[in-house]
């Protein structure tokens, strides 16, 4: 652990970050170039205290979940997130196959969907970044571990919590475009190991997913409507646009109210009642 290089690099990295950056307002009051500390903190889930250390060069080598976290809080590129992870000690994440990082520019952008649900997903269908919005409207999706943090993988075995409920007469088209996703990505990436492990879990865990690949339908996800009963404020109706990234490895979500209901009147009613989660306690999606 490289401590003093770690803690310039930390340091220098928040001051070149604008608040405006991150969904953050400047304030009347404020001094500081970039981000404050307590700033830094909150958007990575840790304490004020903790990072103040590191800063210093006073801390105990940080683990690789709590680098990652400051990776994405500090919207750190995939070569400034290596050599975070090589200051600290540690090797840093592969970056063949899927990616386990939302890249910058997906974050950058999602901060700018700020009353809007918006999440990064790799082509697997991993969630690797969610803004507030969107955790309030489908649930904390970060939180999964193993085969769960797959999407078709919880939605085939019924594994972790499925915050989000739909409506009975669309669970069919639901896991045919789950299918049929997996399928494209599975053609593209032939021969991936990671692609091929999450085929093979599936169909030794599910009967029925193995009878939908066998159907052999192809549809990659690009627009749909959805109807997404949430449990603070009932069903929700949706327009889902997908941003794909130039090699299709991830994809920025945005869920937008559906014209002629009362989704935005609903979503409006989450984000007051996220206000008062946060102020309760700080909450972090990202």
């Amino acid at each position: 652990m490289q401590r003093d290089d770690l803690a310039d690099f930390l340091r220098r990295r928040r001051l070149a970050i604008r608040p405006a950056d991150v969904g953050l307002a400047d304030g009347p009051r404020r001094r500081t170039a970039g981000l404050r500390r307590e700033e830094v903190a909150m958007l990575a889930g840790m304490s004020t205290d903790y990072v103040v250390r590191l800063e210093q060069g006073r801390s105990a080598q940080p683990s690789a979940q709590m680098l990652t976290a400051l990776a994405r809080a500090l919207r750190l590129s995939d070569d400034e997130r290596d050599h975070l992870f090589h200051l600290a000690g540690h090797q840093p994440p592969p970056s063949v196959g899927a990616e386990a990082h939302a890249r910058a520019g997906l974050l950058r952008m999602l901060d700018l969907l700020t009353d809007t649900p918006a999440t990064v997903m790799s082509d697997l269908g991993e969630t690797l970044a969610q803004n507030r919005m969107s955790a309030l409207l489908l649930g904390e999706q970060r939180r999964f571990r193993g085969d769960e943090r797959f999407l078709a993988y919880r939605w085939f075995t019924g594994a972790g919590d499925m915050t989000v409920e739909y409506p009975p007469e669309e669970v069919e088209e639901r896991c045919r475009s789950l299918v049929a996703d997996l399928r494209a990505t599975a053609a593209r990436r032939h021969g991936d190991p990671d692609v091929a492990r999450l085929v093979a879990r599936l169909h030794a865990v599910s009967p029925d997913f193995t009878r939908r690949w066998e159907e052999h339908e192809v549809k990659v996800r690009r627009f749909d409507r959805k109807r997404i009963h949430n449990p603070q404020v009932g069903m929700v109706e949706v327009d889902c646009e997908t941003l794909v990234t130039p090699d299709q490895s991830q994809q920025l979500i945005v869920l937008t109210p559906a014209a002629g209901t009362d989704a935005a009147e609903k979503l409006a009613l989450l984000a007051v009642v996220g206000l008062q989660q946060f102020s309760n306690g700080s909450q972090q999606y990202r």
